[in-house]
């Protein structure tokens, strides 16, 4: 279990780790709980998640992929043994939050946008999973123009080049063609 991933819902962490001999990410039930509850307290957090974890037991979900024995960095900085949950507990346990308040994270969760953004957002995903901006050389032209080529690669015909002209997308302007050169 090498790969770790934050991901952001709301801006609030989802911690997860990759467990190569099962081939699935496990994601830190705390986090999660964060998330939906947009709380910024870690122990309030966590109280809520075992509560929430006994709760669901007595209605008879269970939440049988919850593991104890996977480490996430904690916010000082040490390795702590947590609640972990695989993609179909989490989202056992986002169709079953008190209240239907997981709806917006499930649907950010679950996300399938196969538009070009949703597409190449997905591509973002996996080139910071994957370790490959590891081996680049952060900050030459050569590593921009393969990042690029990564996250736009069979979207645009112009993956990889250095683009001649300055664009616009919904209102914001991308860095001007000059400066690029």
């Amino acid at each position: 279990m090498s790969k770790k991933s934050i991901r952001y819902f709301n801006d609030r962490e989802v911690r997860a780790v990759w467990d190569g001999e099962h081939n699935k990410w496990w994601f830190s039930a705390t986090d999660i709980v964060r998330a939906i509850n947009d709380e910024d307290d870690c122990i309030k957090a966590g109280n809520y998640w075992r509560w929430l974890k006994r709760k669901l037991n007595t209605e008879g979900v269970q939440l049988v992929s919850v593991t104890h024995d996977f480490k996430f960095q904690a916010p000082d900085g040490k390795q702590r043994a947590a609640d972990a949950m695989d993609a179909e507990c989490v989202q056992t346990l986002a169709k079953n939050y008190p209240k239907n308040r997981a709806r917006k994270f499930l649907e950010w969760f679950t996300y399938s946008d196969n538009s070009i953004d949703g597409q190449s957002k997905k591509k973002a995903y996996t080139l910071i999973e994957s370790g490959l901006l590891e081996s680049m050389k952060p900050g030459s032209v050569e590593c921009l123009k393969q990042i690029h080529a990564y996250l736009f690669g069979g979207l645009y015909d112009f993956a990889r080049q250095i683009r001649t002209k300055t664009i616009w997308k919904d209102g914001t302007l991308f860095c001007r063609a000059e400066y690029l050169m």
